[in-house]
C-alpha cells in the first residue's frame, strides 16, 4: 500500500520569539514493513537543521532557529509504501537491548489494576504470554472509550485506566505499563495510522511494541484492537510518548503560544511495481 503523508505544525506568538530549538522526531526509516520513497523536513524560518538520531535510533532533526518571528511552521511530508507483516517488527534499527524496555517511567507506571488486567490476562491464556498480550491488546479496545480531550499530555496509564477513557497515546501507555508488569519488555511507538473514513487527522498515531524471546518485537495497537498492519508508518519509539514525541522544544520570548496541526494520511496509487530493495543510507 502507498500511503502519502503530510503534516504541518504551526506556532503563533503574541509576542515576538528571538530564538528557539526544536527537536523534531517526525522522519521514519524504511525497514521490512514500510520503504521511505520520499520525505522532506521543511522549517519556514531562518533556521539551521542537524540531521542526527538519538540513543533509540529515531532519526532526528535539531532546527536552531533565529527570530524574531511571529509565526513558526513546520512541515513534514512524503511517500512511504507499506507492507503487512503481521505485526512482527523486522529489520528496524536497535541500539540498545530490550531489557532496558523493562524499566519503569511516570507516564507507564503500573497501578496495581493493571497489574490484576495483565495477569488476569495471561492467567485466561493458560500462561501464554503471546496470548495474554492479545487479550490485553483486545481488553483495552473494548473496555476503554476513546474520547478526544478527556486526558492531556500528562495523563499516566493509571490515571487514564481508572476513568476508563484517553486517546490513543493513553492505551499505549496503559499496554506498555501492563506488559512491563509480567517481565515483558515493551515500548511506546508514535508514528501514522491510515483511516478508512477519512485523510484529514488532528494529531498523529500512538501504539506499543513488546519483545517477546523467539519472536522478537510484536507490534500492537489497543485504539484500534489490531496488531499492526500495511496501514501503520512506524516513526519513532521511547519509553513512553516523552521520550517518543514528534516535536519537543524551547524558545526565548513568544509569549501567548497557540499551536495548530494539520495532518492528511491518505492512500496514494495502486502500487504495480516490485518490492524496492533498500539504500544503505535509506537502512541507517
Amino acid at each position: 500500500m502507498r500511503i502519502i503523508i503530510k503534516h504541518e505544525t504551526t506556532y503563533t506568538y503574541g509576542d515576538p520569539v528571538r530564538s528557539a530549538v526544536q527537536l523534531l522526531r517526525l522522519t521514519p526509516r524504511s525497514a521490512r514493513s514500510q520503504f521511505v520513497r520520499r520525505w522532506r523536513v521543511e522549517v519556514d524560518a531562518d533556521a539551521k537543521l542537524e540531521r542526527d538520531e538519538d540513543a533509540y535510533g529515531n532519526i532526528t532533526h535539531l532546527a536552531f532557529i533565529e527570530g524574531p518571528l511571529q509565526s513558526l511552521k513546520i512541515l513534514v511530508e512524503g511517500e512511504i509504501d507499506t507492507h503487512d507483516t503481521s505485526g512482527f517488527v523486522q529489520e528496524s534499527v536497535e541500539r540498545l537491548s530490550e531489557r532496558m524496555f523493562l524499566r519503569e517511567t511516570a507516564l507507564t507506571r503500573p497501578t496495581m489494576a493493571i497489574k490484576a488486567l495483565a495477569r488476569d490476562a495471561v492467567a485466561s491464556e493458560g500462561g501464554d504470554q503471546l496470548a495474554g498480550l492479545h487479550r490485553i491488546n483486545a481488553s483495552l479496545n473494548t473496555n476503554m472509550v476513546f474520547q478526544v480531550g478527556a486526558t492531556t499530555a500528562t495523563t499516566t496509564a493509571g490515571d487514564a485506566f481508572a476513568a476508563a477513557t484517553g486517546v490513543c497515546q493513553d492505551f499505549a501507555h496503559i499496554f506498555v505499563a501492563a506488559a512491563r508488569s509480567l517481565g515483558i519488555p515493551a515500548r511506546y511507538v508514535s508514528g501514522y495510522y491510515l483511516l478508512v473514513e477519512r485523510d484529514d487527522q488532528e494529531a498523529g498515531h500512538a501504539w506499543a511494541e513488546a519483545y517477546l524471546p523467539g519472536l522478537g518485537w510484536v507490534a500492537f495497537d489497543p485504539a484500534n484492537g489490531v496488531c499492526a498492519t500495511e496501514r501503520h508508518v512506524r516513526v519513532a519509539v521511547g519509553g513512553d510518548s516523552n521520550e517518543a514525541a514528534p516535536i519537543r522544544g524551547a524558545r526565548t520570548g513568544g509569549q501567548m503560544e497557540t499551536l495548530s496541526v494539520a495532518i492528511s494520511v491518505a492512500q496514494g496509487r495502486t502500487i504495480v511495481d516490485g518490492p524496492k530493495s533498500m539504500s544503505q543510507s535509506q537502512q541507517q
